[in-house]
């Protein structure tokens, strides 16, 4: 090996795994196609009569591997023309991958199937006796046809790249629905927490700083701290000057001072928190200055919070609730750091802005945020919004902030309600993952994604979604949809931190009607156990197991 080799830092993390396929979902002009569901080696052998599925010219078979995977496949090949008989140039085969079964059966072009971010249809050459990788996507289902030869196929794996990392967090209750949709949470984040954190697998496989909060949040109830976090925040920093925007979007400013203070709460790392000073305090001048003396807000730039909002009247409003969070999270820190001066403008700033200029015109999102900020009172919200046909209007993206804005004004039953019909409608739909957006209204007369669409069906992912993400284009696995994982851990499992790097946790659960809640939470000193159990007369006893660092404090079962 050479001294002066130089070799790439990235994905020196990440983990391959070798994945079979768990059935064929369809196939044509294949034989023995069930041979690839065998763990058979990956391996050409000359000579001899091994198992292989065997495609004609212009066949194909469809693989499940059973649930969302990053990566791509492995294939070995051997075709079957005479040596002496090949042309000059070798075969080809197509892969087409899928989040959906209708995703994978499509082309280039229809239904908006294109290979944004990552390539998802493609045709490629291959050798005779040869194993070979096709694809770095987000997918589920794959597609394999040959284009221009009879071939033997030895073996299909699909080659899982992921975090080989514990799932430290947990969660479990007496509602198997609500563990499911915990669970389906994390893993979405899991599949996500790549060289960075990404928003989707598929398509935004991309650090948009805004999106990271909710996912920053599930990833602190699941994993405690990862180094993809804090390089996705540093690399949206690193090139973008305080006197612009995130990712061209001044609410993304904002959430980054969110994330911050969040980050250092959950993980301590006081050395990292002290990095972005100088960065910090800038911005946090910066929003001070966005609030006149009377308290209006100054910017009349681009607005955006999240599509729901996009280019509407309230769209202002909640920008002004992402500016009012990161004051009061920037006080906060401001105190910590040292700098009373700014943690007192900031606060000045806050309870200087004019809330009765706040207009949220039936938005949930817009107005879960003024709520979460503390604009207005999570009651009134809740009272006036939220609980109104509670299951329309929502995003996968804000609707953590719903759930937590439902809770804060004592709503926990209205919440679960959500968690269950809303989230858990996307796993009665075939969901191992949870996606960009969804609407309920989708599901009417809708075939799930783990299956051909009968004619007279909607294609729930080829014929829905809206904005940016229309049709296929749309990601079936996007982290910001999480919300109920790391909702369920604070606010039913009761889990809140008091003081940076968990060293004081309040536990103040919410049960609803559960009648038993167990989980763990990470901290920087191990995890924290927590167990509730209701007895028959209602009284909810209360079991924690907390390492020695962490002072625990209990609170009443209210909200």
């Amino acid at each position: 090996m050479k001294k002066d080799m130089k070799f790439s830092a990235e994905k020196n993390d990440i983990t391959v795994k070798y994945i079979l396929p768990v059935r064929i979902i369809g196939c044509e002009g294949a034989q023995d196609a069930e041979v690839l569901l065998k763990d058979l080696p990956s391996q050409a052998i000359r000579g001899g009569e091994p198992e292989c599925a065997v495609l004609e010219r212009g066949g194909y078979i469809l693989l499940d591997f059973g649930t969302e995977l990053v990566g791509g496949i492995r294939i070995t090949v051997r075709y079957l023309k005479d040596d002496g008989d090949r042309e000059n140039s070798n075969p080809s085969l197509r892969v087409v991958f899928g989040e959906s079964v209708s995703e994978a059966m499509s082309v280039c072009g229809e239904k908006n199937f294109i290979n944004d971010h990552s390539m998802r249809d493609i045709t490629r050459e291959y050798g005779f006796m040869s194993t070979f990788r096709v694809g770095e996507t987000g997918f589920r289902f794959a597609k394999i046809q040959s284009c221009d030869a009879e071939v033997e196929i030895l073996s299909v794996k699909g080659a899982f790249e992921y975090r080989d990392i514990p799932y430290i967090g947990e969660f479990s209750c007496s509602d198997k629905r609500l563990e499911d949709i915990w669970n389906v949470g994390a893993y979405t984040v899991h599949l996500n927490m790549q060289d960075y954190l990404w928003d989707g697998i598929k398509r935004d496989r991309m650090v948009w700083i805004g999106d990271m909060h909710p996912e920053m949040l599930t990833v602190c109830a699941v994993f405690g701290g990862n180094d993809c976090v804090t390089k996705s925040i540093d690399i949206v920093k690193n090139i973008t000057p305080y006197t612009e925007w995130m990712n061209g979007h001044l609410s993304y400013s904002m959430w980054w001072i969110s994330l911050q203070r969040d980050w250092y709460f959950q993980n301590g790392d006081r050395a990292y928190l002290e990095e972005n000073r100088d960065y910090l305090f800038k911005l946090l001048e910066r929003a001070v200055s966005l609030i006149d003396d009377d308290g209006n807000f100054t910017y009349d730039g681009h607005m955006f919070v999240d599509w729901s909002s996009k280019n509407t009247p309230y769209a202002k409003t909640g920008v002004i609730a992402t500016v009012a969070l990161a004051l009061k999270n920037g006080a906060e820190l401001a105190r910590i750091l040292g700098n009373e001066v700014l943690a007192d403008a900031c606060q000045e700033a806050y309870n200087r802005i004019d809330t009765d200029k706040l207009s949220y015109q039936g938005n949930k999102q817009v107005a879960a945020l003024v709520a979460v900020s503390g604009l207005k009172t999570a009651r009134e919200i809740n009272e006036t919004v939220l609980s109104k046909n509670p299951l329309d209007g929502l995003s996968t993206f804000i609707g953590g902030y719903v759930l937590e804005a439902r809770a804060k004004a004592g709503d926990i039953d209205g919440a679960l309600e959500v968690v269950r019909k809303y989230w858990g409608a996307m796993l009665d739909f075939g969901a191992t993952t949870f996606w960009e957006d969804f609407d309920l209204a989708w599901t009417e007369n809708a075939s799930p994604i783990d299956a051909p669409v009968p004619t007279g069906k909607r294609d729930i992912h080829g014929d829905c979604g809206k904005f940016c993400y229309k049709q296929f284009r749309h990601s079936l696995c996007h982290g910001w949809a999480s919300g109920p994982t790391w909702f369920l851990s604070r606010y039913v499992l009761g889990i809140r931190i008091l003081e940076p790097g968990c060293k004081k946790l309040l536990i103040k659960p919410c049960l609803s009607n559960l009648d038993h809640v167990k989980g763990k939470y990470p901290t920087p000193y191990g995890a924290v156990e927590v167990e509730h159990t209701r007895d028959k007369s209602g009284k909810i006893k209360t079991c924690v197991h907390a390492p020695k660092e962490i002072e625990i404090v209990m609170a009443d079962n209210a909200v």
